[in-house]
C-alpha cells in the first residue's frame, strides 16, 4: 500500500529529515521502502530542501516549520502515518497533527509515531536538586506501563506526551518513541551528530581536561542511533498494515535502550581518549560545579548529572527488535577524533603539506 509519511523539520538540533534522529530514521525508512511508500518531508527553507532531494529525489518536499500549524494539520489530513522527529516539546505543533490525523475517522485511522526522550525521567532528580549521585529507580515499558504514561505533569515532555496519548480518544493511533542517550553516526541527509557525548567530548577539549557533575555516579541508559531507526520503521511497517502486531494508544510507549552506562565512566573513556590521541595533556576527570557545567555546555548538569534509567521491554516482545550496533563504550574514542577535528585540531593532509603543523 501507499503510505505518506510525515517527516517533520524544526530549528532545534533534534529535528526531522535533515536532523540526527529523524534524517537517520528516514535514511532506514527508503532503504527498506523507497519503492512502496509515497514519503513528504517538512523542511524549513530550500538549502534544507536541497538537502533532502540530493539524496532523495522522489521525496515530495513541504516547506514549513513546526509553527506552520494550517501546514501541519494539512498534511497529517493527507498522510496515513505522521512520523514526527521534530521536537519533543512543541505543543503547537503536536496539537495540528493530532488535529489533523483525528479527521481520519475510525474507519481508516490516522498513525502518529511521536519522538519523546528519556529526559522524561530525570523528574525526581530535579525534583530533589540531586546530580551526580546514582538512583536504583528503572522503568520499564512493559509491567511498568501505567507509571510510564502518568508520570508527574512537571516531568520534561510530559506536557507533549499527553497530547499525543490523548489523541487515542479522537481516533488517533498514537505511538510514542522514547530514546535514551543515542549516539553513532548519522546516515541522514543533515546533521549527523549527536549531543550527549559529542558535547561532554567537546567540552573535554574546551577545557583541557575530563569533566564530570558531581561523583559522576548518575546513571543513563543508551541506544545506537541505527538501532534506534529500526524501532521507528518497525512501527510505521507495523501501522502501513493497520497497526500489526504494535501497541497503539495507551500503551504504545516504547523505550529504545540497550544496556546503560554510569557518566563518570563515559567522562573517563572520553578524557583518556583526547589524551591518548594528544589533544590534552592527561586524562585527568575533574568534578566542576553545576553553574560551570551548565556555562560550558547548555543544561550539562541534568544531561550528565541526573539519572535516567529504563529497561525497553515493548520493542523488543511485540517489534522483535534486536539491536546490533556497537556499545557507546566502543563508539565513544571515535566521537572524541570527530569532535577534535570539528574544532580543528587534527591537521589532514593538504595542511601538512603547506606547512601549517
Amino acid at each position: 500500500m501507499n503510505t505518506r509519511t510525515g517527516i517533520d523539520h524544526g530549528a532545534h538540533h533534534i529535528t526531522g529529515a535533515t536532523g540526527y534522529i529523524g534524517g537517520d530514521a528516514l535514511f532506514e525508512l527508503m532503504r527498506r521502502h523507497a519503492e512502496d511508500y509515497q514519503v513528504a518531508v517538512l523542511v524549513r527553507n530550500s538549502d534544507k530542501g536541497a538537502q533532502v532531494a540530493s539524496q532523495y529525489p522522489g521525496v515530495r518536499l513541504v516547506y514549513g516549520d513546526l509553527d506552520s500549524t494550517d501546514i501541519l494539520e494539512r498534511e497529517a489530513k493527507e498522510a496515513n502515518v505522521v512520523l514526527h522527529c521534530a521536537h519533543a516539546d512543541h505543543v503547537g505543533a503536536a496539537e495540528a497533527l493530532t488535529k489533523g490525523l483525528a479527521s481520519h475517522g475510525s474507519e481508516n485511522p490516522g498513525y502518529l509515531i511521536h519522538t519523546s526522550g528519556t529526559g522524561i525521567l530525570m523528574f525526581a532528580d530535579m525534583e530533589r536538586q540531586s546530580y551526580g549521585e546514582s538512583s536504583s529507580k528503572v522503568y520499564d515499558d512493559w509491567d511498568g506501563i501505567e507509571e510510564v504514561t502518568s508520570l508527574p505533569d512537571f516531568a520534561p515532555h510530559r506536557n507533549v506526551d499527553k497530547i499525543i496519548l490523548g489523541s487515542s480518544a479522537s481516533g488517533v493511533k498514537p505511538a510514542i518513541v522514547c530514546p535514551p542517550a543515542i549516539y553513532g553516526q548519522g546516515r541522514g541527509p543533515g546533521n549527523q551528530r549527536s549531543h550527549q557525548v559529542p558535547e561532554l567530548s567537546r567540552c573535554t577539549l574546551q577545557k583541557g581536561h575530563g569533566i564530570q557533575v558531581g561523583a559522576g555516579k548518575a546513571y543513563w541508559t543508551n541506544v545506537h542511533v541505527q538501532d534506534l531507526s529500526d524501532v521507528f520503521v518497525s512501527l510505521v511497517e507495523a501501522a502501513a498494515v493497520g497497526g500489526g502486531q504494535a501497541s497503539w494508544g495507551n500503551e504504545g510507549y516504547y523505550f529504545t535502550e540497550n544496556g546503560e552506562h554510569v557518566w563518570g565512566d563515559i567522562a573517563q573513556i572520553v578524557a583518556t581518549a583526547a589524551h591518548k590521541q594528544g589533544f590534552i595533556p592527561s586524562a585527568d576527570v575533574q568534578t566542576l560545579p553545576n553553574k560551570e557545567i551548565d556555562e560550558v555546555c547548555s543544561h550539562g548538569s541534568l544531561l550528565w548529572g541526573a539519572n535516567s534509567r529504563c529497561r525497553a521491554i515493548r520493542a523488543r516482545k511485540l517489534l522483535s527488535w534486536s539491536p546490533k550496533g556497537r556499545s557507546l563504550e566502543q563508539e565513544t574514542p571515535d566521537t572524541v577524533t570527530q569532535e577534535a577535528d570539528l574544532r580543528g585540531l587534527i591537521k589532514h593532509h593538504a595542511a601538512k603539506v603547506v606547512g601549517e603543523v
